[in-house]
């Protein structure tokens, strides 16, 4: 199974890298990356605009949002679901096992 290396930079300045399998039936793993780009890109600037945002509530935001998109895939309603869990499972197990990089603390 191929895998879609991810590195991404928190407001804090930790980098996490990603290894997160990607479904054997994924059609561009490019696209898959620019999806995951924008969706966090769109994430981090609503908040900035909303203000203080309890990390729960946007977790629950995005699970909602996997559920709506789940549902509008073309497939039958339980294997569309079945599949989001799933793809929701991998992906969560990847993120247990992100590989935190400390930046070098400098001194100006």
């Amino acid at each position: 199974m191929p895998n879609l290396p991810y590195r991404v930079t928190a407001p804090s300045g930790q980098v996490l890298d990603f290894t997160f399998p990607l479904h054997e039936q994924t059609a561009s793993a490019m696209r898959v990356q620019q999806l995951l780009t924008a969706l966090l890109e769109t994430v981090s600037r609503e908040m900035s605009v909303l203000g203080a945002t309890h990390h729960g509530d946007i977790l629950q935001a995005l699970s909602m949002a996997l559920a709506t998109r789940a549902a509008l895939v073309e497939l039958a309603p339980v294997m569309a679901l079945e599949l989001a869990v799933t793809l929701a499972q991998t992906a969560t197990t990847a993120a247990s096992q992100a590989l935190p990089h400390h930046l070098p603390a400098g001194h100006a």
